[in-house]
């Protein structure tokens, strides 16, 4: 018998391998106690786990973010963070490890957790447990924030409420104590800043009174003044040295006019003489120079009286009675002694100007240097006392705020819906774990299979003998299975039967053993669904 003639006689397998179901089938047939089992394992652990994790219950207080009260217009807060930020503060500061332990401890939160692990265990599952989402309005391009949410999931529904509405007063609490204590303490800084403020402005301004005390009249600010009073003292000066002369013009007149009543009374002595030329001489010196042909005159004239009253006299006759001054004469010398009295007043009045002008000549010129000095001893006393006014109205607007934050009518934090008890469980979602188990426990099996067939080795038909190698394939002899054969194949069938079952349910216990009452693994189950 040919080759061609013994491969007609192929087995039903030895069809050419194809990409189609029949390929599909073949592996199928093959390998679908392998695939089922690999299906069934996983999707009984999954499906045991899923119902038996415990129902999560979930409670959520939105809180009301009330604004100022006050127009800021009146009252500007001293609280000017970010409301983001001052939030995240806050949060940290209630979920610190001291406030979340006094709270496990008053609501006695994780009893299973505490007693084979430490607080500190707890304390961290209520804080992942927590959770903040905060809400806005969309206002000129840009979002505000106008509330936020507090959620809380656990066990039992009606201590899933307390909790999340305690918490949520916590943040109420929190966030006006924060406000009065920043207000407060913005305040005392102040305070003690304008303290300093006016402790350094008193010491300048004692400085500058007892510089203002010590140069008066020579300060930079009274220049003009001091300017104003040596130009009237100038212009007083020179009106008095016009008088000055006017006098003695009339002191001439009258002295010219005495010398003619009493040359008519025939009475005119050297001394006489000598004195009337002298205040001549002292007249004419006022317009002339020495060199005046006059001066020279009265000069030789007075110096020649001076020899002869000095001269002694020889014994003569007794002089002469006094002749009697006329009443023209006696009048003419009460004018002169007059006129020599205003001289003599309007001379005083000259030399206390004298010494005016110099006195304001002095202060104009030690104007300069004390204007140095006072610069160098003021130069910081202007922006002292603007720093100091700028921390006064800083000041009267903290005392402001503090006050309208101790009356609570600053930004605050209002429950606008309390938390309720939940009437249904929000975790976990068994249906969506089932269908994820499911699709999760098809890809293991379709993965077993296919990655049992790329391992086997081994030829399974006629086909795959030719495809391997160029030998000709003579005869195919079928699988001959005796009665013992199938007996041992069921038998082997009912013991891994068996086994399976009991596989199938100690893995079934076992996840429903490490799934029964543990909210943690509920929690990190859903976690994904509470984005």
């Amino acid at each position: 018998m040919s080759a061609d003639t013994l491969r007609g006689f192929d087995d039903p397998e030895s069809t050419p391998r194809g990409a189609g179901l029949d390929r599909l089938r073949t592996v199928w047939r093959r390998r679908k106690w392998l695939g089922i089992l690999v299906f069934i394992l996983p999707l009984t652990a999954a499906v045991a786990m899923i119902m038996a994790l415990p129902d999560l219950y979930e409670s959520t207080a939105v809180v009301l973010i009330d604004r100022q009260q006050v127009p800021e217009a009146f009252v500007r807060p001293t609280v000017t963070s970010e409301l983001e930020v001052r939030l995240h503060s806050i949060s940290q500061e209630i979920l610190s490890r001291s406030r979340l332990e006094a709270l496990v401890g008053r609501m006695n939160l994780y009893p299973d957790l505490k007693d084979r692990a430490p607080v500190d265990e707890a304390v961290n599952r209520l804080r992942r447990d927590i959770r903040l989402e905060l809400r806005g309005a969309r206002a000129g391009g840009r979002g505000a924030t106008t509330a936020f949410e507090l959620s809380y999931r656990g066990a039992d529904p009606q201590t899933v409420a307390v909790v999340t509405n305690t918490v949520a007063s916590f943040y109420i609490e929190e966030n006006l104590k924060a406000r009065e204590r920043q207000a407060t303490g913005t305040a005392e800084f102040l305070r003690v800043q304008l303290l300093e403020a006016k402790k350094r402005l008193d010491e300048q301004e004692a400085r500058s009174s007892e510089l203002r005390r010590q140069y008066m009249g020579e300060l930079p600010q009274q220049v003009q003044g001091n300017l104003v009073a040596l130009e009237s003292l100038n212009a007083q000066l020179r009106m008095n040295n016009d008088s000055v002369v006017r006098l003695l013009e009339r002191r001439n007149q009258l002295a010219a006019q005495l010398e003619a009543a009493m040359a008519e009374a025939g009475d005119e002595t050297d001394e006489i003489r000598l004195a009337r030329l002298r205040q001549e001489l002292v007249t004419l010196r006022v317009k002339y120079t020495d060199l005046w042909p006059d001066i020279i005159r009265i000069k030789d004239e007075i110096e020649r009286l001076e020899k002869q009253v000095a001269e002694p006299k020889p014994k003569a006759a007794p002089p002469k009675e006094a002749v009697p001054l006329t009443p023209q004469a006696l009048r003419v010398a009460q004018q002169l002694q007059q006129v020599e009295t205003e001289i003599k007043l309007a001379r005083a009045d000259e030399q206390r100007l004298k010494r005016s002008i110099d006195q304001y000549q002095s202060r104009l010129d030690n104007a300069p240097q004390r204007e140095q000095e006072y610069l160098l001893a003021t130069r910081d006393y202007q922006n002292t006392k603007d720093h100091y006014n700028t921390l006064t109205k800083r000041f009267e607007e903290a005392e402001l705020a503090e006050s309208m934050e101790q009356r609570q009518k600053g930004e605050q934090f209002r429950i606008l819906d309390y938390a309720v008890p939940a009437s249904t469980p929000t975790a976990p979602r068994r249906s969506r774990l089932l269908l994820i188990s499911v699709a999760l426990s098809l890809a293991l099996g379709a993965g077993a299979m296919v990655l049992a067939e790329v391992l086997d080795t081994s030829f399974h038909t006629a086909a795959d003998l030719r495809a391997y190698t160029t030998v000709p394939l003579l005869v195919n002899i079928p699988r001959i299975v005796s009665e013992a054969d199938s007996r041992r194949r069921r038998w082997r069938f009912r013991f891994a039967a068996v086994g399976v079952v009991v596989g199938l349910v100690v893995v079934a216990s076992l996840s429903y053993f490490i799934a029964h009452g543990n909210e943690q693994l509920a929690q990190l189950l859903s976690r994904g669904g509470r984005a």
